[in-house]
This record gives structure tokens, sequence and C-alpha cells, in this order.
């Protein structure tokens, strides 16, 4: 029987090709995933590792305890503490770091980098051990800094030059005095690192005499756990925590794996969707090729071979096929993951240097996968050949499917397919996402099984309606209409591969449409201002952008959103000063209760905050605010919270008294014009503020710009994965339409013989490949729309401005999709019908 199938798979080698592609694509988009994800992992973890080697052990500042009613700081890593750490048995020298964002301006005077990862940092005394000098001196005073080689080559900066940048208010000029070279992640990955002279970063980053974190050197001879230990009876423990290097090392090494498990979960996703696409082709590949050699398995049968050995003989085969093509997808999956590497570098987030990582797990998961699943598509025809009686076979009486199977079948369907729709629909209903997820996922997955199921019962209306169409294309259209509905199960099996493509897509498409919608119309309803003024990494801003703004040309109104911790009810919250009588003149919040008040002690307060503390207009509560002193508050009116604003909103006045600290507070600033948002006032309120890198001033227009940005990438990034499950789909029409005319050769001569010509079969066979392909279209984007209201439902229950929006243009899009799928899918099956020998087609069996 091994024997035997190795023969059919040599002697079916061009019928296989289909099949062998579509598990090789699957597999070689899981052994990418595995080495990419791996790879990044690998060269991120050394990379971060050298970034300790100057460590020991780490001194962190402790956790801030509340004194009573006053709000607690973390405490404070001083100078003395450093000098104490310095002198300990078993230390050979300590470092003191001072970081925070630094935004860099380029050449062209926009930011560099993506805010997020420009940082800044201090350079320590005359050589610093972490950042050797590649060219230059260290940084000395206020006017002088050092940059990374990476982001100076990126820029175009040298020694010598001068740059602009700013922490969290002014602009700075300083002048390169050197340029260095760095083991730092941030870097590695794109960002961008200054260091100033200790004294200046103090300063800069609000850390005066004091500092983030202190590193120690262990002297020769001690061990990491050794230095520890002696730093324990130094270091206060409500002062600070001590981890050694190691262990630094081995978190940031676990951090980045998990950072890496979301993306690899992610892309495994889209590859076993594509790999469950092409389950439908391999079926349908075995299916077609088990009926082609029925009477030789009857044969078989005949002579003394079991119905195991049959089924035995199938899936030698298919495990020989998915073989095959598992070590042609682990070879291109090699390429791929090289590929995503170097793409990743191009997009302007470099990767550390290092070797690709394929590991014996990335190899086992290849081989089991395409293996596994190719015999998992093959057992069912297998089992149904199988089940022949060899009599039967041998007198061809087996090709109609029994009316009882097909009840059987169709009573199935119809039950998961009411079961996944009850399931959704429960799941839509639920009152937050998390409650809703499992239902509503489960529901989907038995939804589109048991439309798989009733696919070959809904083909025969749907495709019907087709028919007027059809008959202006004359015989060819008639002859495909019949084609496409005489075998329902394989014209089921083809379109199913579509149709799972495209419910993705469209759900997706439906649910990221509706979602910025929403997001748009929540964070632009909310403001009458024609600005918004934040940070570019989303820190807070100095309270002197506030300032400058409201002395700017043309500005009416301006209110900052400024957060100050205080404790109500034994809880910890956060309130938001803002300007009490500008506020109502730059937002427009949908009052619930009350009316809109912002002074002395009266304040408003979103709705949730409110529900949570039982609290309605004309409340009162007492807050305890940073300096320990309490006050009674009294709420004036309960508005509708949303992202831009929520939480309790005070006047400044009564909030300023009380703050303690002298970092920055203000999240955004709101500015109202006399002209309106226009491109001239946006320059005179950027020069305002020194034409600052690190400072975003956007009108709503750009706010909503930015959210479309957003879900646009996202969009895009899951049609390109996506992309290989259709991809897959259209393997499977090719295969399906390739076998079927094979199958049909006999008939196919005989039309040709009474007159039609390789014109009308040409066309025939595309009519056919276009009805298929479109079956499979309208119910993927009939199932996609309706996931798409499903999980807007579950949405909305959190987000109020959600509301369903059709995209009905790129349905559309998606319809026309899979017509030209179908249009490509038939050209080499049709040209191959076209050119068969119709003696030699009539005269064969």
């Amino acid at each position: 029987m091994f024997r035997t199938a190795l023969r059919n798979v040599l002697a079916h080698k061009a019928r296989l090709l289909m099949t062998v592609l579509a598990v090789m694509l699957g597999v070689a988009f899981v052994s990418g995933t595995l080495v990419f994800t791996n790879t990044i992992s690998d060269a991120f973890k050394k990379s971060s590792a050298k970034g300790f080697d100057h460590v020991d052990v780490a001194i962190e500042p402790g956790i801030a305890q509340d004194v009573g009613d006053k709000i607690g700081k973390s405490p404070e890593l001083t100078q003395a503490l450093l000098d104490k750490v310095a002198k300990a048995p078993g230390a050979d020298s300590a470092i003191g770091v001072v970081n925070g964002f630094t935004a860099l301006a380029g050449k062209d005077g926009k930011l560099i980098g993506d805010g997020f990862q420009s940082e800044g940092g201090n350079y320590w005394g005359a050589k610093d051990p972490r950042y050797p000098l590649k060219s230059g001196r260290a940084p000395q005073g206020e006017n002088e800094i050092a940059l990374d080689a990476d982001t100076a080559g990126r820029a175009g900066y040298e020694v010598g030059d001068t740059l602009r940048l700013s922490v969290d208010g002014p602009v700075l000029t300083p002048k390169i005095t050197g340029i260095f070279t760095t083991d730092d992640g941030n870097v590695a990955a794109g960002g961008s690192l200054a260091l100033f002279d200790t004294k200046t970063a103090q300063k800069l980053f609000h850390r005066e005499g004091a500092y983030d974190e202190i590193d120690v050197k262990a002297a020769a001879g001690t061990s990491q756990d050794a230095l520890r230990a002696e730093l324990e009876k130094v270091v206060p423990k409500d002062t600070g925590s001590l981890t050694t290097g190691q262990q630094l090392a081995d978190d940031q090494a676990q951090r980045i794996s998990e950072g890496m498990s979301s993306m690899r979960t992610m892309l495994l996703v889209f590859a076993g969707i594509a790999l469950f696409v092409g389950v439908f082709i391999i079926a349908n590949t075995f299916t077609m090729l088990v009926a082609q050699r029925t009477r030789e398995l009857a044969l078989m049968r005949a002579v003394g071979a079991s119905r195991r050995q049959v089924t035995r003989s199938v899936l030698l085969e298919a495990a020989v096929v998915g073989a095959v093509a598992a070590v042609t997808g682990l070879a291109v999956g090699v390429g791929i993951g090289a590929g995503m590497r170097a793409l990743v570098g191009t997009l302007g987030a470099p990767v550390p240097a290092g070797p690709l990582v394929i590991t014996p797990g990335t190899v086992a998961a290849a081989l089991g996968v395409g293996i596994l699943v190719t015999m998992l598509a093959a057992w069912l025809p297998g089992r149904r050949a199988a089940k022949i009686p060899p009599v039967a076979a041998m007198s061809s009486v087996h090709a109609p499917a029994t009316t009882r199977s097909l009840v059987l079948r169709n009573t199935l369907g119809a039950l998961l397919s009411g079961a996944g729709v009850a399931a959704v629909l429960v799941g839509s209903q639920a009152k937050t996402a998390s409650d809703g997820q499992l239902p509503m996922g489960l529901g989907a997955a038995l939804l589109v099984i048991g439309v798989f199921v009733l696919t070959p019962l809904l083909s025969r209306p749907l495709i019907a309606a087709g028919a007027p169409v059809l008959r202006v294309f004359g015989i060819s259209g008639k002859l495909a209409r019949q084609n496409s509905v005489r075998n329902p199960r394989r014209t089921a099996a083809t379109a199913s591969a579509l149709m799972i493509g495209l419910t993705l897509i469209t759900g997706l498409t439906v649910i990221a449409g509706s979602v910025q919608q929403a997001i748009d119309k929540m964070a632009t309803s909310a403001l009458k201002a024609d600005y918004v003024v934040s940070m570019a990494n989303g820190n807070p801003l100095s309270a002197d952008v506030d300032t400058k703004l409201a002395a700017a040309d043309g500005v009416t109104a301006t209110s900052p959103l400024r957060d100050a911790p205080a404790r109500i009810d034994d809880t910890t919250e956060s309130l938001t000063g803002v300007n009490g009588s500008a506020i109502g003149k730059l937002t427009n919040l949908k009052v619930d209760q009350g009316s809109f008040k912002v002074g002395g002690t009266d304040v408003v307060v979103d709705d949730k905050t409110a529900k949570d503390h039982g609290w309605k207009a004309g409340s009162r509560f007492t807050v305890s605010y940073e300096d320990g002193k309490k006050q009674g508050l009294t709420v004036s009116a309960v508005y509708e919270g949303n992202e831009l604003i929520r939480g309790i909103l005070l006047d400044n006045t009564t909030l300023a008294p009380h703050r303690t600290s002298s970092e920055p507070a203000d999240m955004r600033v709101m500015v109202k014009t006399s002209g309106g948002a226009s491109d001239a006032t946006k320059d005179r309120l950027e020069k305002a503020l020194g034409d600052n890198p690190a400072i975003r001033v956007q009108d709503k227009q750009e706010i909503s710009n930015d959210i479309a940005q957003i879900f646009t990438l996202m969009l895009n990034m899951l049609y390109g994965l996506l992309a290989m499950a259709v991809i897959v789909a259209v393997l499977g029409v090719i295969n399906t339409l390739a076998m079927s005319v094979f199958e049909r050769s006999q008939e196919i001569g005989m039309l040709r013989a009474i007159g039609l010509e390789r014109g009308g079969i040409k066309r025939m066979v595309r009519l056919e490949s276009l009805v298929i392909s479109l079956f499979g279209g309208v119910l993927g984007i009939g199932l996609g729309v309706f996931f798409g209201w499903a999980a807007g439902e579950l949405i909305g229950s959190s987000l109020d401005t959600y509301a369903l929006i059709l995209p009905w243009g790129r349905m559309a899009v998606f319809l026309l999709l899979a017509a030209a799928v179908g249009v490509l899918a038939a050209l080499w099956p049709a040209r191959r019908a076209a050119r068969l020998n119709m003696l030699a087609a009539i005269k064969s069996e």
C-alpha cells in the first residue's frame, strides 16, 4: 500500500501542485513568523544584556507612601546616598543616572524619531563607561550635549553643530561636543539619545540634587549577590529597592519575550486562517482524485485490501504531499523571516545585529503543521472512498449522494448556524467587552462552520439568482450555471475558502470604520476649541506653555487640563485643574444633571466618577489635596466624559495653592482664537512656542486625521495578512477548475464535436469560475456585515458615540475583488480546456 501511495503521488504531480502550494504558503507563514520573532527577540535580548554590563546592582526609588491625608511622594536618591553607596564594601564605583524625554529637531526642523523613543540623560564625569565617545568630548554646561552615533548619522549632525531640542517647555539650542556609541535598546530600535552633564540633566528633568537610579559596579572578586547584601546595609528599605544587574537583564529579556509574544500570536492567527482555508483545497483535491480512481480502489478491495488499508493509502499520499510542502514551506519561511527583519529596518525601526534564529521548535512546528493539516483534510475523502462497496464502485453506481445524507447534512448545518447566531447575539448584548468575547467568538466559529455545511444547499438558489445575467452569454452561460450546481459539495468547498477570507476582511472593515467614526465624533464634537496643544510623546507640558499661548496674538481663551492627585473617600483620585472662566467656551460637554459651573468650590464630574461615588448635582464631598489639606467641594453638574475630557474638573485657582510638585502636569492645553483654525493662526501659535519640536498644535481636523491614520494603518496591515488567505483561496479555485476540466474531458470533447468553439469553451469555464467566486464573495460579505454589526453592539456598550457604518464602497470593491479572483483563476484551466484534442477527449474515461 505504501508503494501504491507513492506511485499515485508521482502519477498526479500536476494535480497535486496547487495543494502543495496551498500548504506551503501556510507553513511558510508559520515558520517565517517564528523565525522573525525569535530573531528579533534574540537580537534585542543580547543588545539589552550588553547595556547592563556596567551594572552589578541598581538602586531605584522606593514606592511612595501616603502619610495620613497627605499624598505620598517617591523617596529621592540623593547625592549623599550616592556618596555613601560608592564607599560601601565591595563597591568599585557608583554612577547617578538621570533621564527623561528629550525631543530633538532634525535639520528640517521636524521631530527626530516618533516622540516616545526620544530620550535624554546624563553623561557621568569626564569619561562615562556606559557611553564610549566616538568623537569629540563630554558635554559641559547648559549649552552642550553629546549625541548618539546612530541619530547623528541619520540626521546628518557632526561635532560642532548646533541643534534645537526641548524637554518639556522652552526650546534650547546647545552645541554638539561629542558623539558616542551605545548598546541602549531604545537607540537600537530607532530612537534617539541626547546626554547633558549631570547638573544640567538634573535641572532639565526636575531632579535637582537627586537621581532616577544609582548604578553600582562591584569590585574585583565581589559577586553581584554579595554586593547587594552589603548595599542593603547602607540603603534604607523605604528609600530604594536593590536589583542585581543579572536580574535587570533577565527582566528585560522577559519583557521583550512578552512583547514579541503578542506579535507572534497575531501573525500565527493569520497563518492559521490561511491553513484553514487550505484545508478546503486539500479536501477538494483528494475528493476528486479519489473519485477519479474509484474503480482502481474498488479493484484493490476486490483483491483483498481492507477498508483501513484503502484509507491509509490515501492518508499516506497526503503525508507525502504534506512533507514535501512542509519542507519547501520551511525553506521559504526562513527567507520570509529574513525579509521581514530587513523590512522592519527599512521602515525606520532598525533591529540590532544578530544571526537568524531557527530553533528546533520552528522546524518541528513547520513539519508537524504541514503534514498534519494535509492528512486531516484528506482523511474524510479517504474514509468515504473506503466505504464504497467494490461492486458498486466498479459499476460506477456510487456518485450521487443519498437523500438521507443530504437531509442529515442540512439539518446539522441549520443547527450549527442557529446555535452560532444565538451565541453571537448573546455576546453582542453583554454589558462589557470581556463578558461578550467568549460567546461571540464561539458563536462566530459555529456560524461559519454551519454556513459551510449549508453551502451546498445555498448554492442552488443563489447561483440560480444569477441565471438572467448568464443567459446573456448564450449556451456558454447556461452550461456554466449547470456545471456550478452539478456538484454542490465541490462548489461549496471552493466557494467557502474565499468566503472565510472575505468574511474577516468585511467584518474588520465594518468594525474599524464604525469605531473610527465614533472616536472622531467623540473627539471633535466635545470641543469648541480651535486647537489642542500637547506633547509629541504624551508626556505633560510645562505650565509656561499655557502662559505663552494665552499671550499670543488672536487667542481669546485658553485652558490647561492639569492633573493632580488627591484622596476622596480613602481612595486616590485624579483631579483636573482647568481655567474655570474659559472652560465653557472651549468645550461642548453634554450635561446630564445640574448647571455647568467651575469656580471656587464648585466642580463638575463625569458620569462614571459620579456613579462610582454615588454623587449627583448638588452633592458635597471632601477632598484631601497633595499637601494634606482638606476642602469641601460641591458637584454643580454631571457631564458625559470622553477620551479627551473626563474626571473631576475644578478651577486652577482652587487647585494651585495645594500643589507640591514642581514637575509638569498639563496633559494638554485647549486654545480658542478670534479667527478660527487656519494655517496662519497655527503658524502664529507655533512661533509663540518657539517652533518647539516636542509640542504638537492640532486643530480638530488634524485630531481626526490622527485617528483615521491609526485605523487605516491597522486595516492595511490586517489586509496584508489576510491577503495570504485570499491567495490560498485563489489557488483553490484554480485547482478545482483544473481538475474539473480533467474530469469533464469527454464532455468537453463532445461539446467541441457538436459545434461549440474554443472561445465558447473558454467562456464557459471562466463564467463557471466567476459564478463560484461571486457566490463565495456574497456569503463572505454577508457574514462579515453580520459579525461587524454584532461586534459593534458590544463596542457600543462602552462607546456612546458608536453607530454602525456600512462601507458600501469598500464592500463593492470586495465583491469586484471576488469577481477578479474568479476571472484570474480561470485563465489557465479555460486555456487548457479549449486546447483539448476533441477526439482524444471523447475516447477518454
